[in-house]
C-alpha cells in the first residue's frame, strides 16, 4: 500500500479512503474531547455512515483535484489526519490542516506531515499559497505555523461561531518561493518537532461545511 514514511521511528502518511470508515471512526472517538476542544470533525463523524461521507467527500475533492486527506499513522494505528482542505490550481491557493488524537501529541507527527503535503502541493501540483487558519486561542496550532516558516497576516476578529461562542481565527501563510528558500538555507521547514500538534484549522471539519482540519 502507498506509505510515505515520517522518520525512523514508525511514524508514515497513507492515503484515507471511504473503505476504511470504520477505522476512522474509531480514531475519532478515540479522540473526541480532546479533536472537539477546536474542531467540528466529532460533531460531524459520529457513526459509521457520516464517517464514511466524510472520508467520500474528500475522495471526491480528490477526483477533482480539488483537495487531499492523508492517514498519519503511528506503529500501523491511524492517530490523525493532514489535509488540503481546499486546492485551487488555477489561483494556486491551498488551505492545510492537521489533526491527532490525544495519543500521538508531542511526537513531531503534525509538523512533519504538514510538510509533506505542503511540499507536495507547491512542487507537484504547483501551489504557490498555502493557508493555516488557527483560532487565536489555539496554541499548539500557531506553533505548528511558526515551524512550518509561516507569516500571519492577521487575525479575523470573531469570525467563527463554534458552539455557542464567537472566536477570532488568524491566517498565518507561506508562499512557494519562502518554502524554498527555507529549504536550500537548510532551515527546513517542519523539520523540527512539534510539541502541540493539535492541527491546523480553526473551523469546523465537516461535508459541506467551511471547516475541514483541526485547530
Amino acid at each position: 500500500m502507498f506509505a510515505i514514511p515520517l522518520g525512523d521511528d514508525g511514524a508514515e502518511l497513507r492515503l484515507l479512503e471511504p473503505w476504511q470508515a470504520e477505522e476512522f471512526l474509531a480514531h475519532i472517538d478515540r479522540g473526541r474531547a480532546f479533536i472537539g476542544e477546536h474542531n467540528g470533525l466529532p460533531d460531524v463523524v459520529t457513526d459509521l455512515a457520516s464517517s464514511r461521507a466524510f472520508l467520500q467527500a474528500y475522495a471526491e475533492k480528490t477526483a477533482a483535484d480539488t483537495g487531499r486527506i492523508l492517514g498519519i499513522r503511528w506503529d500501523g494505528t491511524l492517530v490523525g489526519a493532514v489535509i488540503l482542505r481546499t486546492m485551487d490550481t488555477a489561483q494556486g491557493v491551498a488551505e492545510a490542516g492537521c489533526w491527532l488524537e490525544p495519543a500521538a501529541v508531542g511526537k513531531g507527527l503534525v509538523t512533519r506531515a504538514a510538510r509533506v503535503i505542503i511540499d507536495w502541493a507547491v512542487e507537484e501540483r504547483g501551489i504557490h499559497r498555502v493557508e493555516w487558519v488557527v483560532s487565536s486561542g489555539n496554541e499548539p496550532s500557531i506553533n505548528v505555523a511558526r515551524r512550518l516558516g509561516m507569516t500571519k497576516e492577521g487575525v479575523l476578529r470573531e469570525s467563527h461561531l463554534y458552539r455557542g461562542r464567537r472566536h477570532d481565527e488568524e491566517v498565518w501563510a507561506v508562499l512557494a518561493p519562502e518554502w524554498r528558500a527555507a529549504r536550500t538555507s537548510g532551515t527546513d521547514p517542519g523539520a523540527s518537532s512539534d510539541s502541540g500538534g493539535r492541527g491546523g484549522v480553526g473551523t469546523p471539519a465537516g461535508v459541506g461545511t467551511p471547516g475541514a482540519t483541526a485547530s
